[in-house]
């Protein structure tokens, strides 16, 4: 990592915005699950992952309390994780099929993950002034991330906030699959994206097959499609 990168990726971890937030995480983190009673859990804000080269930028809701709250990587200890991890493997963009914890030897390629929110909130319904208190940290990795050319927005709690962070005033409804360009700002930074919309791989999504397993990997194809298209 840069200095840069290393200086946020502190600052979320070190985080104490939201006390709510926090108090939940150090909770959920003591009263563990039979299946993780060996684990020491996270319990901090989780830093995004990934690739700060890279082209792709998936964003999801938040870490879950037994997932990433426990494992300290975004998307990685639950579920959705083993949906995401995936159809990433499957579609070439990681090194591995699953992600187990943040020190194994999974690597992304050409792909950053992070959330609207850094930590798990209760429920898994962040309040509207933490997801605000957490959008600085979108804004910086979009400075960090200097190749950006696609972005991947997984359900509609976080397209709403994605577009109040970068001012997305005339952007679609959202919708699986929508495609559109538009340019993102942060910190004086213009850039000219493509956002592509999908549900999230939420198990109330995939169990009730509101999301099934070929609509969540045509999203990723479509992806690799479209970055081949781009410089």
């Amino acid at each position: 990592m840069s200095t840069s990168s290393e200086k946020l990726w502190y600052e979320i971890v070190t985080c104490n915005k939201c006390e709510r937030l926090r108090t939940w995480c150090i909770h959920t983190g003591m009263q563990k699950r039979r299946a993780f009673k060996n684990w020491i859990y996270w319990m901090k804000p989780v830093p995004g992952f990934g690739d700060y080269n890279a082209r792709m930028w998936i964003i999801g809701l938040a870490p879950a309390g037994h997932g990433a709250n426990r494992t300290g990587r975004m998307f990685t200890g639950d579920r959705s994780g083993e949906w995401l991890y995936r159809a990433l493997y499957e579609t070439g963009f990681s090194t591995a099929y699953k992600s187990y914890h943040a020190g194994d030897d999974l690597k992304l390629k050409d792909v950053f993950i992070s959330a609207i929110v850094r930590c798990a909130p209760p429920l898994n319904k962040p309040a509207r002034d933490e997801q605000e208190n957490c959008a600085i940290y979108l804004l910086r990795e979009a400075k960090l991330l200097k190749n950006l050319k696609l972005m991947l927005v997984l359900g509609r709690l976080a397209y709403d906030q994605i577009k109040r962070t970068f001012g997305w005033k005339k952007s679609p409804p959202f919708a699986h699959g929508t495609v559109f360009a538009t340019e993102i700002s942060a910190g004086g930074l213009k850039k000219s994206v493509t956002c592509v919309l999908s549900y999230h791989p939420s198990q109330q999504n995939t169990f009730t097959k509101k999301l099934t397993w070929n609509m969540w990997i045509s999203v990723f194809r479509l992806a690799r499609q479209l970055l081949s298209k781009m410089s």
